[in-house]
């Protein structure tokens, strides 16, 4: 980062005002257990830890399929080290390939050669021949001893980790109630509910009277939201040209684990525990030292990369040989798919965004996406491939009759080699040539992308037929073939990269931690992006004027704040959110109800839905939500003239389905809805209400929670198209003067309209347990 942080002062702590324990108790104590619960779990010192666990375990469907992959990711080790080895030291491949004749053993007890068929055992050395080649190699043995020490290394961790979620999978027993058969039956919405519920009559966190959505996010992703931030200000990942390949954007696996390493948990990190920046950081006046500090740790672990790089590259090719080859070979098409990248993951992601709901979002763009970027064709390479195409399928053609007519034609040397080439070869310039009877509107398929990825950069509106459009998507959507291809490289790039580009940024990401980090009493240090706090980190070209202090460089990129809150309102609706965030909620369905009123009705846009979703795509709508995002998303095409020409129509026709949304009476709960609700929205209901069965009756028997999340997704699909849509009108007009201090609104007054009750989002609750929600009535009351 270019701008200075001189001005910038010290780190500081954020205050809750529902604590008042002292902080320095929190290394100590994190979980209190009762009398009752000691046959239960065993008391947790690091809550990190323990949510995360929890969390863990529920995704990964309980302790069974957790043991068996683990024990499954041993013997995968094992399998491959000793079959490379029994490769490399145990066959013979000249006989194998009938290089040299086989002597077999006559009546006579005489040997004789044989040119005819090679079986496998003559191929195959006896035991004591292989175990002399073994001990004659002495790199074979310090790879094997480099081998064994890992492996028993990962057992240790392997069976540290099963104990732990034994007594995980104990607490979900005795205190959650969740059966371990009906751990897949039960959404994480209500394994959370039931540990904030846990929390008021167990008192878990000795430091937290009150356990809330936001406090469990904060532990499971501390360090994840870290990386997102860092992604948002541009601090990662690395940036270079390349000749012929322009920008690259580099950002592996390996290349992460690294900078994890670096900053949170490893020797030397920023963290001295699993919770607290360590406290010189924490102060500004020690930040150059500190640069040169981390500079020095970051040239070390790229020379600790650099004398493993060549172990860790021969794993990787072993690894990459054994995964793709056979994928490679049945679907030779397979490496031409596209997947989302690492780098994708970490700019398109929320803040306090749990994985399970990245990887949901991220799969329902993954249809659109393809369609986009398959959308480009090169005339020059279509051409190539058609020609390319004839003349490899041509020779095949022949290859295959001689076949059929006469099998002994596979005998002959490599031709079952040209016929697997060949076929490759027609496969792959296939793939080159467009589908002649398809046309695809650039725009309507980037917006479509939008509506399921949420964040755009502000130049493609309007550029998406543009080829540098395409090659930035790229970067976040990549070819399968290219992520293989970075994965193998990254052992050789790693270390340059930590040595050099990233060392050059060692101040700007010592700023960043002291800058973005605040202490929360009862949760510890964290990024200060992941409070989602609108006053001190909103954009004002995102519906943030005049409820923000932020300046430049302490505003998130992309309308991040304001995505990620609405974001975490929708999927968790029990949610109270900071008085100065509810205010811009409210703000936020006021201007949902204010274009709503200009907008076509609800009735008129769904009733469009089956004409616009096939306008979209190749598919009939199979759920309602589809049918929701459609009908917005094609209204501009199917608008009149005069509707077509008002600016924002896009969003006004998103502003009306979200109206109906927001207050619609899907059975959400299963207590009537309060008295004295308006009656406005009734109708509007009546229309979604009665569209949900044929939905779900289309698809199959889906359950409750899953239809109420792909309603919370459609919600907050229209909510990123409707931002985005305002976001560009605000850039089109002229900059606001800026607010004066006096227009911000006071704690106490932000907190008086934040219980006004018609100004809270949307969002879809899981059915909860009658018990639960008569206490949380009166807890209310």
């Amino acid at each position: 980062m270019a701008v200075s942080q001189e001005h910038y002062g010290d780190y500081h702590r954020l205050p809750d005002y529902a604590e008042d324990s002292p902080p320095e108790e929190e290394e100590q104590l994190l979980v209190h257990v009762t009398e009752g619960l000691k046959d239960s779990w065993h008391h947790i010192k690091n809550l990190d830890n323990f949510f995360t666990k929890i969390y863990h375990f529920h995704q990964k469907n309980g302790f069974a399929c957790m043991m068996l992959s683990d024990i499954f990711e041993l013997v995968q080790f094992l399998f491959v080290v000793t079959f490379t080895t029994f490769l490399f030291c145990c066959v013979e491949y000249d006989v194998l390939f009938a290089n040299r004749p086989v002597n077999h053993t006559q009546p006579g007890g005489s040997l004789a050669p044989d040119r005819g068929k090679v079986t496998l055992p003559d191929a195959i050395l006896p035991t004591p021949q292989c175990a002399e080649r073994i001990r004659a190699s002495g790199w074979i043995i310090f790879l094997l001893v480099m081998a064994a020490t890992f492996w028993l290394y990962r057992l240790a961790k392997v069976l540290c980790s099963l104990l732990g979620y034994w007594e995980i999978r104990a607490f979900y027993t005795k205190a959650l109630k969740i059966p371990s058969d009906e751990l897949c039956n039960r959404s994480w919405q209500e394994v959370q509910a039931r540990l904030i519920s846990l929390q008021r009559e167990q008192q878990m966190c000795v430091h937290k009277r009150e356990l809330t959505e936001l406090d469990i996010h904060h532990r499971i992703l501390r360090f994840k939201n870290y990386l997102v931030a860092m992604v948002n200000k541009s601090l990662l990942p690395v940036r270079f040209r390349l000749p012929l390949l322009g920008e690259v954007v580099f950002l592996t696996q390996g290349l992460k684990y690294n900078l994890e390493l670096l900053f949170f948990w490893g020797p030397g990190s920023l963290f001295q525990s699993k919770w607290n920046l360590q406290p010189q950081y924490k102060r500004l006046g020690a930040r150059l030292l500190l640069a040169r500090r981390l500079g020095r740790s970051m040239v070390l672990l790229g020379l600790a990369n650099l004398l493993l790089c060549p172990f860790i590259l021969v794993w990787q090719v072993l690894y990459a040989f054994f995964s793709y080859t056979e994928v490679l070979k049945r679907e030779p098409g397979s490496l031409g798919a596209r997947r989302w990248s690492l780098y994708g993951r970490l700019y398109l992601r929320h803040f306090n965004e749990l994985d399970h709901e990245l990887h949901a979002r991220l799969s329902r763009g993954y249809k659109p996406a393809s369609k986009y970027m398959n959308s480009f064709t090169s005339p020059l390479l279509t051409v190539l491939a058609k020609n390319v195409g004839f003349f490899a399928g041509s020779i095949l053609a022949v290859l295959i009759a001689l076949t059929v007519y006469d099998e002994d034609v596979l005998t002959v040397q490599h031709i079952l080699t040209t016929l697997t080439l060949l076929g490759l070869v027609v496969t792959v310039a296939r793939s080159f040539i467009p589908d002649e009877h398809m046309v695809w509107c650039p725009e309507q398929l980037l917006q479509c992308v939008l509506a399921h990825i949420h964040y755009i950069p502000d130049h493609w509106p309007g550029n998406a037929h543009k080829s540098e459009t395409r090659e930035e998507m790229a970067q976040l959507f990549q070819y399968k073939a290219v992520f293989i291809l970075e994965e193998l490289l990254s052992p050789i790039v790693t270390p340059f990269l930590l040595i050099f580009a990233l060392r050059a940024k060692a101040l700007d990401i010592i700023d960043f931690f002291r800058n973005f980090s605040v202490e929360v009493v009862g949760v510890g240090d964290i990024c200060s992006f992941a409070q989602l706090d609108i006053r001190n980190h909103g954009n004002p070209q995102w519906l943030s004027q005049g409820r923000t202090e932020a300046s430049v460089y302490q505003q998130a990129e992309n309308g991040k704040t304001e995505l990620s809150l609405v974001h975490f309102a929708i999927t968790n609706p029990c949610w109270q959110p900071p008085p100065e965030s509810s205010l811009f909620i409210g703000h936020l369905k006021e201007k949902v109800q204010q274009d709503a009123a200009h907008a076509p009705p609800a009735q008129r846009l769904l009733a469009e839905a089956p004409f616009s979703t096939s306008l979209l795509s190749d598919e009939g709508p199979s759920t309602m939500p589809d049918a929701l995002l459609a009908s917005v998303l094609a209204h501009p095409i199917l608008a009149s003239q005069a509707d077509r020409q008002r600016p924002g129509s896009t969003a006004s026709a998103a502003a009306s389905i979200l109206a109906s949304l927001s207050c619609s009476q899907l059975p959400r709960r299963s207590y009537p809805p309060p008295l004295g609700e308006n009656s406005v929205y009734r109708s509007d209901s009546t229309l979604l209400g009665d569209s949900v069965a044929p939905s779900a009756s289309h698809q199959g028997p889906l359950t409750r929670s899953v239809v109420l999340s792909e309603f919370a997704s459609a919600e907050m699909s229209l909510h990123a198209i409707y931002m985005h849509e305002l976001h560009q009108q605000q850039q089109q007009q002229p900059p606001p003067p800026a607010p004066s201090p006096a227009s911000f609104r006071t704690s106490e007054q932000a907190q008086a309209d934040a219980t006004t009750p018609d100004l809270s989002l949307g969002g879809w609750e899981e059915e909860e347990d009658p018990e639960a929600q008569q206490q949380q009535e009166r807890e209310k009351c």
